[in-house]
């Protein structure tokens, strides 16, 4: 097998391996929303599990990505893939993390009647599990335009949390008991509007990876000003 060939090789268990993680990161996120929808402490008890196993994936591809880039010294997309990688695997963690947070607030509100029906929190979340598995398609298929559109979905979620922390800050001001209940849902909700944030920023990344721009900050917009200024 020639060097080009193991690089390969290598480089496509790179991505195995970060779609093995995405997975597990779908998966988590989904259980731990039913755990609060279904008042289902086991649903929140499984998120705990994989969040080790998600944990243990992000430390074994960091490892591959230092050492492809200290063996094999990549240019151009095979250096962006790579770097992309390592920084996705950081936002798919932190997503994780996310998720622990939901199910946590899940086994709290769980021993307790439930405050209000549950309606723009799973929406909130529909909208940001769909985010997460476009960007790994755009990922895997290095397709900058599903990553584009992935952006802009962030705006939905963003303002389906403004809504569910104005109705439940109207809740607590009604009502002392409820205070803490609506809390937890307010966390929930802020917590479903980080994993959209890491969801763009991955999406920010495979735009790098595959067309070399840069739109964090708007950049690519003040890059495009300056062209035809």
């Amino acid at each position: 097998m020639t060097t080009e060939t193991q690089f390969q090789k290598e480089l496509e268990e790179l991505k195995e391996n970060l779609l093995k993680m995405a997975t597990l990161v779908e998966e988590t996120i989904h259980d731990a929303v039913q755990s609060l929808v279904k008042r289902d402490n086991e649903l929140a008890h499984l998120t705990f599990k994989k969040e080790d196993q998600i944990n243990k994936l992000e430390i074994a591809i960091d490892e591959m990505c230092l050492r492809l880039l200290a063996l094999r010294q990549p240019m151009a997309v095979d250096l962006r893939f790579i770097t992309s990688t390592m920084k996705i695997i950081t936002d798919l963690e932190r997503m994780g993390d996310q998720a622990v947070n939901i199910a946590e607030r899940a086994v709290s509100l769980n021993q307790e009647p439930q405050l209000k029906p549950y309606i723009d929190l799973p929406r909130m979340a529909e909208i940001a599990q769909s985010m997460v598995k476009d960007v790994l398609d755009a990922f895997v298929n290095r397709d900058s335009k599903l990553a584009r559109s992935v952006c802009e979905r962030d705006d939905l979620v963003d303002g389906l949390n403004d809504q569910v922390f104005r109705e439940l800050l109207t809740y607590m001001i009604s009502d002392q008991k409820t205070i803490t209940r609506a809390v937890h849902l307010i966390i929930v909700g802020r917590c479903l509007e980080r994993i959209a944030d890491h969801a763009t920023n991955i999406a920010e990344d495979v735009i790098f990876m595959v067309d070399a721009l840069v739109i964090k900050h708007h950049a690519d917009a003040k890059e495009e000003t300056k062209k035809e200024g």
